[in-house]
């Protein structure tokens, strides 16, 4: 009996070749690579039988190779700023669609808001020779990517433009959606409102704190600096603001959050507080509807996002050739209760 216990079985770089199957199949390479190609010339009792020594041996085309041959890879790479923040699934899931309609495979990868880690897994996605690339862009500064774009290689930014290079961008309308959020909450009586964004380096941080100040100025409100908080979306920072923004002698009576993360944390601290606040926040967020009262947000569509930024990239690499564009995809209020909710009668 072996001593499999001292000589396991390597479990990997054993994978069966095409000279397995032609050997159990008693053909030649070339009909082996007829068959697995779909190629003509192959009578049928000779395809029966490479196919039954595929099936048994699990073998698998080695389309690596064929990259190299046809010189294409037939992929799109898609960086993202975080693969577990819920906005991402659906953005996601509209590009693979999108890439799976048109026979693409789609490679994706996590800047994790780092615009090092961007550059980086942009580049080798890029040597790995994708066709194109979809970038939510971490920095601000892409040049980097002109002898990529040079090269052929199609790209469109989406969420946030490209930074010093003109580039095709898909983007929510991050002014539009904070600025009605901030009108809704004036419109119920609010004077004292506070905005908690995310870092002021991020394009829709600036806008969307632009939207918040200009829905302000246009109810004729101060901004007072204490009402604005922007920095990172760690729980810790932002439940600081809430609570420096509550204290303070001339407390906000509401609050109008700049993204996903920073909302939830909103929530959690709001829960603890004596006085109902009146809260509105960019991005949906999961149970909003749900909690007591419903979370007022100002919805992106995320999926058309995805979708409008993957079916611009395959027009370009199907050759169109128009000057680089940006389409704005709109948001919309979901009045829920959180940003229906009037001030205190003595404030």
């Amino acid at each position: 009996m072996a001593d499999t216990a001292r000589h396991p079985e390597p479990r990997y770089g054993n994978r069966p070749t095409m000279k397995d199957v032609a050997a159990r199949a008693g053909v030649g390479l070339k009909t082996v690579s007829r068959v697995v190609n779909a190629e003509p010339g192959v009578t049928p009792d000779t395809e029966r039988r490479v196919q039954e020594a595929i099936d048994a041996l699990g073998f698998r085309r080695n389309d690596s190779a064929r990259v190299l041959r046809k010189g294409r890879t037939a992929s799109i790479g898609l960086v993202l700023e975080d693969l577990a923040d819920p906005f991402y699934g659906p953005l996601n899931r509209a590009i693979e669609e999108v890439a799976r309609a048109h026979g693409a495979l789609l490679i994706n990868g996590s800047s994790a808001e780092d615009p090092d880690r961007e550059q980086e897994l942009v580049l080798a996605l890029c040597a790995r020779r994708v066709d194109g690339l979809i970038i939510i862009p971490a920095g601000d500064d892409h040049r980097y990517l002109e002898p990529e774009i040079k090269a052929g290689v199609a790209t469109v930014f989406v969420d946030r433009p490209a930074g010093r290079i003109e580039a095709d961008a898909v983007l929510s309308d991050s002014f539009g959606g904070a600025r009605s959020g901030t009108a809704h909450l004036v419109a119920h009586g609010h004077r004292r409102i506070g905005f908690i964004g995310d870092q002021p380096r991020i394009h829709t941080a600036v806008e969307r704190l632009r939207g918040y100040r200009a829905a302000m100025a246009e109810a004729g409100l101060p901004v007072e600096d204490s009402w604005v908080s922007l920095g990172t979306t760690v729980p810790e920072r932002v439940h600081e603001a809430v609570v420096s923004m509550l204290d303070a002698p001339e407390p906000v009576t509401a609050i109008l959050t700049g993204n996903n993360r920073v909302t939830v944390t909103v929530v959690r601290a709001l829960a603890a507080h004596e006085r109902p606040v009146a809260l509105v926040g960019f991005d949906d967020i999961e149970l909003a509807d749900l909690l007591n009262p419903g979370v007022t947000v100002i919805a992106q569509d995320a999926a058309t996002l995805g979708r409008t930024a993957a079916e611009r990239l395959f027009r370009r690499l199907d050759g169109a050739a128009e000057a680089p564009g940006r389409v704005v995809v709109p948001t919309r209020l979901i009045a829920r209760g959180s940003g229906e909710l009037p001030p205190p009668a003595d404030r």
